[in-house]
């Protein structure tokens, strides 16, 4: 395995890669330090924005609903439900990524637009996307915490006030979504429950019964095509 190792490697060349920790001589070298730290600081945090600032946030509270109110373990498994939940964001976000690749990304990797420029581009397509899923009260909401009075348009209105309020507003139609994905369920167990009691069955645990029940009705009424179709309809995109 050695030899082989050593003739691939021969033939085909592989980069070196040395990082090494030296004093700095001189302010250059501290601001490319500084720089670095900053760059490692925004990649750590990059998936926590990319939840926040998008479709993310409220697809996989829904789907989450969805897997408590049919009573199932673990079923589908956290990572299937994170892996549907990505991918329909890519889905919903895909005409605001486009748009974002078009105006920034592509000219800035052809040199066409200066890097603050492509900023600018990516966070407009972004506020724009999280103001049409924004309600107007829990902006004002954050307005007030912060004691600054109300912008006339939404161009005052800075990001790190609108993120938190978009994040409120995701948060309050995903649990209203799931409070009404959840009430057909629990009838379903209430009636269950009902039944056996009438019938003198008070050992046999409900949820024996009326699992398979909610499966099998979640099932006939095409469950997943409706979820996933009221779940795209709820972005009213603008």
């Amino acid at each position: 395995m050695c030899l082989i190792g050593g003739a691939w490697a021969a033939d085909i060349p592989i980069p070196k890669v040395d990082l090494q920790i030296t004093q700095a001589k001189n302010a250059k070298d501290v601001a490319l330090t500084i720089q670095l730290l900053v760059i490692f600081t925004i990649l750590s945090l990059a998936p926590s924005l990319v939840m926040l600032m998008t479709a993310y946030l409220r697809v996989f509270i829904v789907l989450s609903f969805v897997e408590r109110a049919l009573g199932l373990q673990q079923m589908p498994p956290r990572q299937i439900l994170a892996g549907m939940a990505m991918f329909l964001t890519f889905y919903i976000m895909a005409p605001t990524f486009t748009k974002i690749y078009h105006g920034a990304a592509e000219p800035f990797y052809n040199q066409d637009i200066p890097a603050k420029q492509a900023y600018g581009t990516t966070m407009h397509e972004l506020r724009k996307f999280m103001f049409s899923q924004t309600h107007e009260k829990d902006i004002g909401l954050f307005f007030r915490l912060s004691s600054t009075p109300s912008p006339s348009n939404r161009g005052g209105v800075p990001t790190h006030i609108l993120v938190p309020a978009f994040v409120l507003s995701e948060l309050k139609t995903a649990f209203t979504m799931g409070i009404l994905i959840y009430v057909p369920f629990i009838v379903i167990d209430m009636v269950v429950a009902s039944i056996l009691m009438s019938m003198g069955m008070i050992m046999v645990p409900p949820v024996m019964i009326s699992l398979p029940i909610k499966v099998l009705i979640f099932v006939l009424v095409n469950g997943w095509d409706l979820l996933m179709y009221s779940i795209v309809k709820s972005y009213h995109l603008t």
